[in-house]
């Protein structure tokens, strides 16, 4: 089966300049001009210029398609049910964010047809047009997944959106009739008309599943990207290393 890789995106037309800088953890720096939006969670800013109005709603991430009700499918997914929006002032200002894992900070161009599904907790900032709202919840072995299950994020509307993958990025294409087994959590974002099923692969034992392996079959036509470290592989890894809290605190009782 011949899989292509995927070229870079096209750049956006938008007035707003974005930079990525960095390598292992990098900054997504937004230059806006006077009276240009971005939405982005509460505090997820590294720094900014002064004279930026902020406003914190649940409209904001809808997509101008809805208050309260909209902003708790967005919860669903794994963000804030509060989103801020930030409003550039006269001169213009600077906003920049930090990757919250080692990886890489993507630009996503969004229409009405090109929306995507992107892993929870993934997505960074958009402009005011896009809308952020649950795709996808599976619950699956609370093992291997914190017991959250698998969630991706919908990034649907009229904009341009920034989302960090974890990792290294590997991009395919896949036309029709071609599908891809892959472990969930490397899974990172694919467009959100492909079809995503998951399914148990029998030949492989583990004492979540017994003698199969759990995986997502993703079919195309469309692209899709995978990342080499998934957030919940990253924090078993960590978890060994990091102090016991039940013996500090017996020790100080």
């Amino acid at each position: 089966m011949n899989i292509g890789r995927l070229a870079e995106p096209a750049n956006s037309l938008d007035r707003m300049k974005s930079t990525i800088a960095g390598t292992t953890m990098p900054i997504l720096e937004l230059t806006l001009e006077s009276g240009e939006k971005i939405v982005a969670e509460g505090g997820d800013v590294a720094w900014m210029s002064p004279g930026f109005a902020l406003d914190t709603s649940t409209v904001h991430g809808t997509g101008g398609q809805g208050g309260f009700m909209s902003g708790l499918k967005r919860v669903l997914g794994g963000a804030q049910l509060f989103l801020t929006e930030y409003t550039a002032p006269a001169q213009g200002g600077l906003l920049a964010f930090a990757a919250q894992l080692p990886g890489t900070i993507r630009k996503l161009d969004i229409d009405a047809a090109d929306s995507f599904m992107v892993q929870q907790g993934s997505y960074s900032a958009s402009t005011a047009g896009v809308e952020v709202s649950v795709g996808l919840q599976k619950k699956l072995g609370a093992g291997i997944f914190g017991g959250a299950g698998v969630v991706f994020q919908k990034l649907a509307g009229n904009g341009t959106a920034w989302v960090q993958l974890a990792g290294e990025i590997t991009e395919y294409e896949l036309t029709a009739g071609q599908s891809l087994l892959i472990h969930p959590g490397h899974l990172a974002m694919f467009e959100a008309d492909m079809n995503l099923e998951f399914s148990s692969v029998k030949g492989i034992k583990n004492k979540f599943f017994g003698d199969s392996l759990f995986l997502a079959e993703i079919h195309g036509p469309g692209r899709i990207w995978l990342q080499s470290m998934s957030p919940a592989k990253l924090a078993a890894a960590i978890e060994p290393y990091l102090p016991d809290r039940s013996s500090s605190s017996s020790g100080s009782s």
